[in-house]
């Protein structure tokens, strides 16, 4: 990282790690650190491009608090790109790293590989974000039973509660399909528990 972007690094480190920046701008040289400013994790790995802390002996709350102090920043900024950045500071403070390297037996085979993989990432970061509701297909077939008896007053009526009902079943349906199940079985299983 560079500048302003660097020292946020570093400050998310320290928070992680439960050290403190030693930075001439706060007033703490090198030379007058102490074994007090040094943090500590259970495990460090550094390599020529990546830094790796495990298990950082920094206070969770703290660390709850830096975290959304960042959300934050993300909620603020116009910019795609900071924005990009804010979230991946976000995801290693939170622990939600992870490297995917995609192998195939041909380019074309590698490129559709990772064209899947790029929206499962995307999926995942719109998930970490807008959250999710574990067991939601199911949720929405539980919450169908509301509007099972519901008669509209006219024949359009009756039509969009017909198209409603449909709706709250695509998800679960998708599910189904994306597990390679047929939908309509495991929905009628759903409904009758």
């Amino acid at each position: 990282g560079f500048g302003d972007r660097r020292k946020a690094m570093l400050q998310d480190i320290a928070v992680l790690t439960g050290g403190t920046v030693i930075s001439e701008e706060i007033g703490l040289s090198l030379e007058a650190a102490t074994l007090e400013n040094l943090g500590s994790a259970k495990r460090v790995t550094i390599s020529k491009e990546n830094t790796i802390i495990v298990d950082g002996a920094g206070v969770a709350g703290d660390i709850e608090s830096r975290i959304a102090q960042i959300r934050a920043q993300v909620a603020e900024t116009s910019s795609d790109y900071d924005r990009e950045k804010l979230q991946e500071r976000l995801a290693k403070l939170s622990g939600g790293v992870a490297v995917i390297k995609v192998g195939a037996g041909s380019e074309v085979e590698m490129k559709e590989k990772k064209a899947r993989v790029e929206d499962a990432l995307h999926a995942t970061r719109a998930a970490v974000e807008e959250g999710v509701v574990p067991g939601g297909g199911v949720a929405l077939i539980r919450a169908l039973e509301a509007i099972l008896n519901l008669k509209g007053d006219n024949a359009d009526q009756d039509v969009g509660i017909a198209v409603l009902r449909r709706a709250i079943e695509a998800p679960l349906r998708q599910i189904a399909a994306n597990s390679g199940d047929e939908p309509s079985v495991v929905v009628n299983e759903v409904k009758n528990g």
